[in-house]
C-alpha cells in the first residue's frame, strides 16, 4: 500500500553507508518511522534536517513493517531559519526528544500537528517557547492527563480564577488559593485565552506546571526517564532575566 503525506522531520539517523531512519511527524498517520534507502546521497544532504516540512510517499508491504519513505521533497526548510540562530537551533535540540517520546506511533493528533509546525516556522525564539508550551499543555489532554480549568474546584465559581493545584490539577480562585499560593501553580491564563504574545514569565510559569504533571503522571507512570535535555529549557528564561536586568541598568531605571 502507498500512501502520500506531508511531515515534520523529528529524527534522522545514519544506516548503513547511504541510508537514513528517519521520524516524521506527519499529517494524516501522526508519528511514523521510514526507510531513506539513498538518504545519505549528497543529493539528499539537508533535507533531512530535523524542523523540514516534507512531501514524501511511503510504502510497506504489512502494516507492521518500516515504511519505504521515496519521492520527497522539501516544502519548507525551516532547519535553514534555525542554523542561522544558535539560540533557536539549541532550543529545538532540547525539546525534540519529548516531542518524540510524547507523541505515538501512528496516531493522528491534528491540534499537536497545527502546533508543531507554528513552532518549526517561529520567527524568534521567544515564539518557539511560546508554542512549546502550548505543544505541553495541549499533550497532557492528549495522553488523557487534561487539567481541569473551567471553575474552582472548591467554589465552582468561573471569575477571578488564578492557581492550579498540583495535586488535582483543577482550577483554584485567586481568595482560597493566596494562603497557599507558593505550594500552587500560577493559571495558565495565555493558554486559556489563546494568546500568541505571553510574556517570558508567562511561558516558564506554564512550562514549569507540564513539567510537572508530564513527569508524575506519564514519565513516571511508564518508568520512563523524562529526557535531560527538557532541564535545558530552563537557561532560555535565566539568559532573558539577565538580559532584561542589563537593559533597565543600560537605559538608567
Amino acid at each position: 500500500m502507498i500512501i502520500k503525506d506531508e511531515g515534520y522531520v523529528l529524527s534522522a539517523r545514519k544506516y548503513g553507508e547511504k541510508a537514513l531512519i528517519v521520524t516524521l511527524f506527519t499529517l494524516n498517520e501522526g508519528k511514523i518511522t521510514g526507510f531513506v534507502s539513498d538518504g545519505l546521497m549528497p543529493k539528499n544532504r539537508g533535507l533531512f534536517q530535523p524542523g523540514n516540512k516534507l512531501f514524501f510517499e511511503a510504502s510497506a508491504r504489512l502494516e507492521e513493517n518500516m515504511r519505504r519513505l521515496f519521492r520527497i521533497e522539501l516544502t519548507e526548510p525551516n532547519a535553514v531559519m534555525m542554523m542561522t540562530d544558535f539560540k533557536r537551533l539549541e532550543l529545538m535540540t532540547a525539546v525534540m526528544p519529548m516531542i518524540t517520546r510524547i507523541l505515538n506511533e501512528n496516531e493522528t493528533v491534528d491540534m499537536l500537528y497545527e502546533i508543531i509546525g507554528k513552532f518549526f516556522k517561529a520567527q524568534n525564539l521567544k515564539e518557539m517557547l511560546t508554542w512549546y508550551a502550548y505543544f505541553e499543555f495541549y499533550a497532557l489532554e492528549y495522553l488523557g492527563l487534561g487539567l481541569s480549568l473551567d471553575c474552582c474546584a472548591v467554589t465552582g465559581q468561573t471569575e477571578d480564577l488564578a492557581y492550579v493545584s498540583p495535586k488535582t490539577g483543577k482550577a483554584v480562585c485567586k481568595e482560597i488559593g493566596a494562603p497557599y499560593h507558593d505550594r500552587l501553580f500560577l493559571y495558565p491564563h495565555f493558554v486559556v485565552d489563546k494568546s500568541d504574545t505571553p510574556s517570558y514569565a508567562e511561558i516558564f510559569n506554564v512550562l514549569k506546571m507540564t513539567e510537572f504533571f508530564l513527569s508524575q503522571n506519564f514519565f513516571k507512570f511508564h518508568n520512563l526517564p523524562m529526557p535531560k535535555t527538557r532541564e535545558t529549557l530552563w537557561q532560555f528564561y535565566e539568559t532573558e532575566e539577565t538580559e532584561q536586568q542589563e537593559e533597565k541598568i543600560a537605559v538608567g531605571f
